[in-house]
């Protein structure tokens, strides 16, 4: 471990402790490969329920683990920050792979894991015919994409926060090349689905979490990039949500947003709860520079000659105008 995370001797002493032991070595095992809840856990691990939170319990405590709630759901997944974290990844990292025990909990989690996908189809299903109507009203998804990709090419990032992640898509196009990657959301049917996506493109150093958009429970400076896609045409207050995604990046950092240009499709307000119908150039340009933001580009798509789509999709960058130092190098929540 590094300098950095040597601990005292009763916190150290502590987080040893509530590692070592059968079951709960086996948990953060299970921990470092996906976000798991009591019952998940239960289910591999062949153990009752109160059995289980009690070792979970002094996981948390001894910072090993994290603990997060979505709705009454709680999710666990191994901490993120600290030496404590620093030290469950390292007991993690020198498990053998091949071991019996860990071999037979991998694949009782792979069958968890099948489970959690199979749900989030049948939600995909239910609502397919939804979602296409609506992604015919506009530019290819394609497309968009492609432009963001090509708004944030200029340099690297290695930290991305999702804001209304829904399927998890922004997620799965940059993960491969992202040390941590946060999707928040308010709906759980949008998690079961984005958990579902990034687990099935192996993304585990992403995850995503139930979270309000307007308060994020997220520090200040925590990520370079922050992209709020297909988002404030649902919102009350886009510039508030705009002030709330400013306040974590970190210097340097940038803001993407991508939604509608104005249109006239009354019926998404009706049917499919859009506050706004779109959104003028000027109107996010003065949210983010209101925050502080250095605005760097604004473009819009019109929808490809002779498809169905009505409705162009515009894209904003902004960028914080404070300067990292270059070996500023900071945790993320």
């Amino acid at each position: 471990m590094a300098d950095s995370a040597h601990l005292p001797f009763d916190t150290l002493n502590t987080a040893l402790k509530a590692a070592g032991e059968a079951t709960r070595l086996r948990v953060l095992m299970l921990l470092s490969e996906a976000e798991l809840t009591v019952s998940d856990l239960t289910q591999i691990l062949r153990q009752s329920q109160p059995r289980i939170s009690r070792h979970l319990k002094l996981m948390v405590e001894a910072g090993l683990v994290e603990r997060f709630r979505e709705g009454s759901w709680a999710f666990f997944r191994l901490a993120e920050r600290g030496g404590s974290a620093e030290l469950a990844r390292a007991l993690v990292a020198r498990l053998d792979a091949n071991d019996q025990i860990a071999v037979r909990d991998r694949e009782r989690l792979s069958a968890v894991r099948r489970a959690r996908a199979a749900a989030a189809q049948d939600y995909f299903r239910a609502h397919a015919a939804q979602w296409d109507r609506i992604r015919k009203l506009h530019v290819a998804d394609e497309a968009v994409e492609g432009a963001i990709r090509e708004a944030l090419a200029d340099r690297p990032f290695r930290s991305l926060l999702d804001l209304g992640t829904g399927t998890g898509r922004i997620l799965e196009l940059f993960g491969p090349d992202l040390d941590r990657g946060l999707g928040v959301d308010l709906s759980l049917d949008m998690l079961l689905l984005a958990r579902a996506r990034i687990e099935r493109a192996g993304l585990r150093h992403c995850s995503v979490r139930q979270g309000d958009i307007y308060d994020l429970a997220v520090p200040a400076d925590s990520f370079d990039v922050v992209i709020v896609h297909q988002v404030l045409h649902f919102l009350d207050d886009g510039a508030r949500a705009i002030r709330e995604a400013a306040r974590v990046l970190a210097p340097s950092g940038r803001l993407l947003v991508v939604d509608f240009a104005p249109h006239d499709l009354e019926f998404l307000r009706e049917e499919h709860a859009h506050r706004r119908l779109g959104f003028a150039p000027e109107a996010v340009e003065q949210w983010m520079t209101a925050t502080g933001l250095d605005m760097t580009m604004h473009r819009s798509l019109k929808p490809e000659p002779g498809s169905d789509g009505k409705v162009a999709v515009s894209l904003w960058l902004g960028r914080d105008p404070r300067v990292r130092a270059a070996n500023d190098v900071r945790e993320v929540a």
